[in-house]
């Protein structure tokens, strides 16, 4: 018989929108800074969003600590997911990182790897897993290694652009992928799902009341995949980590005095 596998699942919850983006700041520069100390580098995978730009900017501040702590001539960006859209588009999740973030800090154009949104989307997507291949080095079937990815979960249950019902769901021998997405009448590039659950950490970062109900559903709730693409980042370390505000994480378990929660999940 096959074993069970396991998922636990941490979740540290900040009282307010200032508290999650310093959380996030601070896990950013400590997840990085254990990556370098132990292979020399970091790579890590990031979201767009209004979520995670509080955060970047913090991370850009010159004001604020973790600028200096952050080792940045040991790191590479790369991104989870893009729209279909030129870099300069208001909708750009490179724009947004740009502008909050790499514009402050002291990284070579080398060291940035984003999707080119203004491709065509299966054009973008190929030339992304190429880059994929490229810069980790890979040969045959191998599946990149990211010290980090970073996602974000809409209200639908989606993650990075693996929506509800779409066809980047089902899709398991490619790094990179294009996803239309009908109920936005777009195109998305995306990175697989394998791919985000092989990479050493990965962590989710919620803000909303909006969110409440859908992640209780897809953190306890029966497997439901194809509605909850969510459901799917099971990372193969077996640990999944969530920062949320209080009002996103208002119908979990309570936390333990430091704001800690532990769930587990099995399959």
């Amino acid at each position: 018989m096959r074993a069970r596998k396991k998922l636990l699942i941490k979740y540290y919850v900040e009282p307010d929108a200032a508290a999650l983006a310093r959380r996030a700041a601070q896990y950013f520069v400590e997840m990085v800074g254990e990556a370098v100390a132990g292979r020399g580098k970091a790579s890590i995978a990031i979201s767009g969003g209004s979520t995670p730009l509080a955060a970047f900017k913090l991370l850009g501040d010159h004001d604020q600590p973790w600028r200096s702590r952050m080792p940045w001539d040991s790191l590479d960006i790369y991104w989870v997911d893009e729209r279909a859209v030129p870099p300069d588009h208001a909708d750009s999740n490179y724009r947004m990182t740009r502008e909050a973030l790499l514009d402050h800090v002291p990284l070579k154009p080398e060291q940035i790897h984003r999707m080119e949104g203004e491709l065509a989307p299966d054009v973008a997507a190929a030339r992304y897993e190429s880059e994929l291949r490229n810069s980790f080095r890979l040969e045959g079937a191998e599946s990149p290694r990211f010290d980090l990815v970073a996602l974000g979960m809409g209200d639908d249950g989606h993650t990075a652009s693996l929506f509800p019902h779409t066809e980047a769901l089902h899709e398991m021998s490619r790094l990179v992928t294009a996803n239309h997405v009908p109920q936005k009448d777009a195109w998305r590039i995306t990175l697989t799902w394998p791919v985000i659950n092989r990479a050493s950490s990965v962590f989710f970062l919620i803000a909303g009341s909006d969110k409440a109900s859908i992640l209780n559903e897809v953190l306890t709730g029966p497997p439901e995949p194809e509605r909850l693409p969510s459901q799917l980042i099971w990372p193969s370390s077996g640990i999944l980590t969530l920062i949320l505000d209080k009002a996103a994480a208002a119908l979990l378990p309570a936390t333990d005095g430091e704001g800690c929660g532990v769930l587990e999940r099995e399959r």
